[in-house]
């Protein structure tokens, strides 16, 4: 059950968030990121581009302890999940050559079946991430949440004003989509620790970019700092 009770302020940084000084679970959501056997497992898309996974798995633990959190608090829950057609028709050129440049090309047949695909073994969640019955999933094919896909069109409709996010991996598909929440007008908060990179300094990159102009995109908090909130 949604309530319109105003929840404390979140110590967060540069401002404590929200930044209009109210919110509350109606019109909050929380959007969970790609956490997908393509970018958490050692066999899966992200690790064929020769990306380091340790950051995304610290992150991915975390991230468990979060969902935990915010389904106890009934706040509404967004999972989006990153993948192609079969015939790959939704697939840029500029994507598709990019990937291929690096060597792990969109579609090609890897130990979780083709990379990037849907259907496929390694599109699908990750083990503990599996959404609940009443949460939606947004399939997409580029690395904004918002890219082509009906997201706007559920947060317009849930009333939401403040947008909790996190997952993988922070400096594409997470940045991505707080930059276009932005743009909507939507106050967001990244969860700092719930979210991993391929590099720490990628991770710590877009975190530095947040604090910039009195926090640009949103603000940015750990865990418990949300847990303080919300416990």
């Amino acid at each position: 059950m949604m309530t319109e009770n105003s929840l404390p302020i979140v110590a967060s940084a540069p401002y404590s968030w929200p930044i209009g000084g109210k919110w509350s679970l109606a019109d909050t959501a929380a959007i969970c990121i790609d956490m997908q056997n393509d970018f958490l497992s050692p066999d899966g898309y992200f690790a064929s581009l020769g990306e380091a996974n340790e950051s995304i798995d610290m992150a991915a633990e975390n991230t468990k302890e979060l969902l935990a959190l915010l389904r106890a608090t009934s706040i509404r829950l967004i999972h989006t999940r990153e993948g192609h057609e079969p015939g790959l028709s939704d697939l840029s050129e500029t994507k598709k050559l990019r990937a291929i440049r690096v060597g792990a090309a969109i579609g090609s047949v890897g130990p979780m079946g083709r990379l990037l695909v849907r259907g496929e073994p390694g599109w699908d969640f990750a083990p503990g991430f599996d959404p609940a019955a009443n949460e939606p999933v947004v399939d997409k094919a580029g690395n904004s949440a918002f890219y082509q896909t009906e997201l706007d069109d559920i947060l317009r409709d849930w009333g939401v004003k403040h947008l909790i996010l996190f997952g993988v991996t922070t400096d594409v598909c997470v940045s991505s989509t707080m930059r276009d929440a932005n743009e909507r007008g939507i106050d967001c908060l990244l969860i700092s620790d719930c979210c991993g990179a391929a590099e720490d300094a990628l991770h710590d990159a877009v975190l530095n970019g947040l604090n910039r102009e009195g926090g640009i995109f949103g603000a940015h908090a750990t865990r418990s700092d949300l847990a303080k909130v919300l416990e």
